[in-house]
């Protein structure tokens, strides 16, 4: 199978979002050709190069969305027509869509009229070479201008002024961008049996327009909800920009929504945004994100040792058991503030408790963060000493990963007895499952799809409970059986739910599943290139459940060259 992998910011470039998890998909997939359509999203990304490709990797092509060169088209009058036409046509969609965040969903003319004129600009970029200046004209600005004012549109729509019209106008440039590539030949997009899109958003776009255009079948994953994200943005912008912006991302969304034949979330909290912006759950199907499990076998099958002392068995723990520990990247949303406070309590009760802080902060704001957090740890806990004549040490331990004994995630699992998680916004919680690998219990709050992970294999508490966090972190701390089981049952879960071999194997089944519902669009040919009449069966060409033929037996008589019947004496 030929897959035509669509990435934005992400795979092949090192560093990318979501490029480890494409990396581990392809090269578990080696049986099955990628074709690698990524977009780049700034120059830094493009100087850092690619990471090492594997051999199933047979083509690359890349496009920057945070620049776009003039093409020198210059359109006739016939084809300036035609852009104001569909252009026109799109930006009338916008304004008489529903508001975002109300009860009332887009209408199906909105819909159409949306699509109808995507594709318009599509067949208008592929006729005449691209749309760059076309987008970048004065034509799109009045045409959007004319939409705004026409009788019918929205409040916030009319409402727009001149610079709003700009600002809206120059984000749908960057958005349209994809349109102009020409990676919609036969030989290009055309060519690939399927499109897997790693993101919703402008990474679908290709693979809507393949699907328009040659009828390849377009399966999407989201981790993490893309029209989400840009409901999210943009807060200070005037409502008319929000209001157009959010309407496009919302028609763009269900549109890839209605036109893709499987939609991937990677968990129930993506799934639930899905359905809510209008997701078939007949398309449905979740696929959590696969971690590489090797790294953490050492700690997750580090047993307790034990020995025979007086006819009864001791058990020995291998991690310091007065020892927390929290991981990931340091900023505001992880709320150590309340981390802090939780581990003050804990002290008043479990004395010889210690807290390690494992993380970097994530840009200036992190790092902001992470000095008020060291002056509320100075403050919450003074340094302490056994005796007058002795060093007083802070109880709390702030860290970076590649330090001494920290040198990777399991070496600061292994150093602790119970993981905690103190977030108020989380998506998908790798760190935890990471911890689960270790076989470490956990304490977590209840954001995101952390119940979702976790299961029934440790303590959740409410967000922003410094008094609940503590109380069941010192619960683990007093009862190690219980650490015990809880860890053991969370190593297991996440073998089972959360590891690389059960990712890939589930987008192999879907891959299948998704090319078996497909028609045959090309003819099969054979060795010398020629089409064979007979090769796929008549039910190919309609929709339903098929698989690809398999080659008929051949009587040994029938092969051109046949063997003797005879062996030859000598």
């Amino acid at each position: 199978m030929r897959i035509g992998l669509l990435t934005e910011g992400g795979y092949p470039y090192v560093g990318g979002e979501g490029g480890v998890w494409c990396d581990r998909l392809v090269r578990g997939l080696d049986r099955h050709e990628f074709d690698v359509y990524a977009f780049s999203t700034g120059q830094a990304q493009e100087d850092a190069g690619w990471v090492a490709l594997p051999p199933q990797v047979t083509r690359v092509r890349t496009a920057p969305l945070w620049a776009a060169e003039e093409d020198g088209v210059v359109h006739g009058r016939r084809a300036r027509r035609r852009f104001t036409e569909h252009y026109g046509e799109l930006a009338a969609a916008l304004c008489t869509a529903a508001e975002p965040g109300t009860a009332e969903k887009p209408g199906t003319a909105e819909a159409d009229r949306f699509t109808n004129a995507l594709h318009g600009l599509a067949e208008l970029a592929r006729d005449e070479g691209g749309l760059v200046a076309a987008l970048r004209s004065e034509q799109a600005v009045r045409a959007l201008e004319h939409a705004c004012r026409t009788p019918g549109a929205r409040r916030t729509a009319r409402e727009a002024r001149v610079p709003d019209l700009l600002t809206v106008a120059g984000h749908l440039e960057r958005a349209l961008r994809p349109l102009s590539l020409d990676w919609y030949e036969e030989d290009g997009l055309g060519a690939v049996d399927l499109c897997h899109a790693a993101s919703g958003g402008i990474a679908a776009l290709p693979g809507l327009l393949a699907c328009h255009f040659f009828g390849v079948p377009l399966l999407v994953t989201e981790y993490g909800v893309r029209l989400r994200t840009h409901y999210l943005t943009r807060p200070d912008a005037s409502p008319a920009v929000r209001s157009l912006l959010a309407a496009f991302h919302g028609l763009l969304t269900a549109e890839t929504y209605r036109a893709a034949s499987y939609l991937v979330p990677g968990n129930a909290h993506a799934r639930r945004w899905q359905e809510r912006c209008g997701a078939d759950r007949a398309k449905l199907r979740t696929i959590h994100p696969g971690l590489d499990a090797t790294p953490f076998a050492r700690v997750g099958e580090d047993r307790p040792e034990g020995r025979e002392k007086g006819g009864n068995r001791e058990r020995r723990e291998h991690a310091d058991p007065h020892t927390l520990v929290w991981t990931g990247r340091v900023e505001p949303a992880k709320d150590l503030v309340s981390l802090l406070h939780a581990f003050a309590e804990v002290r008043a009760a479990e004395p010889g408790t210690r807290l390690r802080i494992v993380g970097r902060p994530s840009g200036p704001e992190g790092e902001a963060y992470l000095g008020h957090c060291r002056a509320l740890a100075a403050q919450l806990f003074p340094d302490e000493a056994d005796g007058p004549h002795a060093v007083g040490r802070n109880p709390v331990i702030f860290e970076e990963l590649g330090g001494p004994g920290a040198e990777t995630t399991a070496d600061v699992h292994a150093g602790g007895t119970v993981t905690v998680l103190s977030s108020v916004v989380e998506g998908f919680p790798v760190g935890l499952i990471e911890a689960m690998f270790c076989g470490r219990a956990t304490v977590s709050t209840d954001v995101g799809a952390v119940v979702e992970v976790i299961g029934g294999t440790g303590l959740v508490v409410p967000p922003r409970n410094p008094r609940a966090l503590a109380e069941a972190c010192v619960s683990l701390l007093r009862d190690p059986e219980r650490r015990a089981r809880l860890g053991a049952a969370a190593r297991a879960r996440a073998l089972e739910l959360f590891s690389v071999e059960q990712n890939v194997a589930a987008f192999h089944a879907l891959y299948l599943e998704t090319v078996a519902r497909t028609p045959v669009r090309r003819p099969v040919l054979d060795g010398a290139g020629d089409p064979q009449p007979f090769a796929a069966p008549a039910e190919a060409h309609v929709p339903g459940h098929w698989t690809e033929p398999t080659p008929r037996a051949v009587p040994t008589w029938a092969v051109e060259t046949p063997e003797p019947v005879t062996e030859t004496v000598r």
